[in-house]
């Protein structure tokens, strides 16, 4: 049984700027121009580069999570300013996946690309020149604007250079972004020199040099008119991806609105079971979350749409509860165990939602079908922990707050484990790698 529904055929003999060409377009038309032959980078090497970008921006913005506690101790902010800070980074992704989600269907990848890496070292400079927290605002809420605006085109990208690949590849790289920006930055905060300063240095670099790597990459889609218009926000659905998206979407917002949990108050509850004040164990938490995700996506990836889709729900279930009972009993080996089975429902839940979606979206429609799958991801991952911090402060305390939102993403899981099974009852209904009769 494969596991996506459109698979294009294979074409050994282009070049690689007729491979991008031909991948954004049905014609075919609109490859670079000749002299830029033979100086652009292979299609393989450009989505390393493409699935690169996505793993550096989202361990950037993971990379703050284990210093917060280093600001707070600083500039003396409670905690509903660290939910506060995380939420505006949501916000401002959401902003701009509606404002730019489409504009690389319109421009290009490259230009939409160049600049959201140029707007990304610029938050790096801010953040690492920052004395308190408006400066913390500020970038946050520029590095989510140039996060919104590039993942539509990374992802779609990737589709336009090989549509089964990028498939998967959308699913596994934000895990790993995630897990090695929240691992990274605790053991620079722990063991190294200037730690509010040199995270951001050395991302900054990365930043520089993706750059200089997308600007020899060949352009995937030929410029069609209509960038002005397509930055304003608009909920469009093509009508092949209506009902796959009703299935996906609770989903992936069940499984968001954990990464942004962890994101927010996990380092907090992982220093609070454990007694420990160390910066590395207060990333640990999210990077095991993100990075047992990441593994599930390369373990599940040739299963069936439904099976991924089933294994992330019913793991995000089981591990939640596990880390609810651990978090009552005190116990920091329960809550890290039920963190890694919801980090399994994690990366299989946001898998299934992609494969559920993306491959019944055409090319012209990719970036923007995918934006609108991140749309309601970052709604999960932000809202639900803005109200978190307000609760923390306001109400029950860390622990109090920490199980009610458990309890809030179990019944969001199983909300999503309704729909999967009403959408299996309905014979339109059926997933991307399902086996119907004799096909797939």
């Amino acid at each position: 049984m494969t596991n996506l529904s459109v698979v294009p055929a294979p074409k050994p003999a282009r070049t690689s700027d007729t491979a991008g060409a031909d991948a954004g377009s049905p014609s075919g038309s609109g490859s670079a121009p000749a002299s830029a032959r033979g100086r652009r980078l292979p299609p393989n090497v450009a989505l390393y580069v493409l699935a690169s970008i996505t793993i550096s921006f989202l361990a950037a913005s993971s990379a703050p999570t284990p210093l917060y506690a280093v600001y707070q101790a600083e500039w003396g902010f409670d905690p509903i300013t660290t939910t506060v800070v995380f939420g505006v980074y949501a916000v401002a992704v959401l902003f701009g996946l509606l404002t730019m989600g489409k504009l690389s269907d319109h421009v290009g990848r490259r230009p939409v690309l160049l600049a959201a890496l140029a707007a990304q070292a610029a938050s790096m400079i801010v953040f690492a020149t920052a004395d308190g927290v408006p400066g913390l605002m500020i970038a946050r809420i520029v590095q989510g604007l140039s996060t919104g605006a590039a993942l539509g085109a990374i992802g779609a990208g990737m589709m336009d250079i090989d549509r089964p690949r990028g498939t998967i590849t959308n699913a596994v790289v934000p895990g790993i972004g995630t897990a090695s920006g929240a691992l990274v930055s605790g053991l620079v905060v722990q063991f190294l020199p200037a730690p509010t300063h040199l995270v951001y240095v050395g991302l900054l670099a990365v930043f520089v040099l993706q750059a200089v790597a997308v600007a020899l990459m060949a352009e995937t889609v030929t410029r069609k008119p209509g960038a002005l218009t397509s930055l304003t926000p608009e909920i469009k659905l093509p009508r092949a991806v209506r009902r796959p998206m009703l299935v996906a979407a609770p989903v992936l917002f069940a499984v968001w609105a954990l990464a942004g949990l962890y994101g927010s108050l996990g380092p907090s509850l992982a220093r609070q079971l454990t007694g420990s004040s160390s910066e590395v164990l207060g990333g640990l938490s999210l990077f095991v979350l993100a990075g047992v995700a990441a593994v599930s996506v390369l373990i599940l990836r040739k299963a069936a749409t439904r099976t991924v889709m089933l294994t992330g729900i019913l793991a995000l279930i089981a591990g939640v509860a596990l880390t609810l009972v651990s978090i009552r009993a005190s116990s920091p080996a329960g809550f890290f165990a039920g963190t890694a089975i919801a980090g399994i429902g994690f990366g299989s839940g946001f898998q299934g939602g992609i494969r559920t979606v993306m491959p019944l979206a055409r090319p012209h429609e990719s970036s923007g079908v995918l934006s609108l799958l991140f749309v309601v991801s970052y709604l999960g991952m932000g809202v639900p922990a803005v109200i978190a911090g307000f609760l923390v402060v306001h109400a029950g305390g860390l622990t109090a707050t920490a199980q009610e939102y458990g309890v809030a993403v179990i019944v969001l899981a199983a909300f999503a484990l309704f729909g999967l099974a009403r959408g299996g009852r309905d014979g339109a209904a059926v997933l991307p790698g399902e086996r119907v009769g004799d096909n797939t």
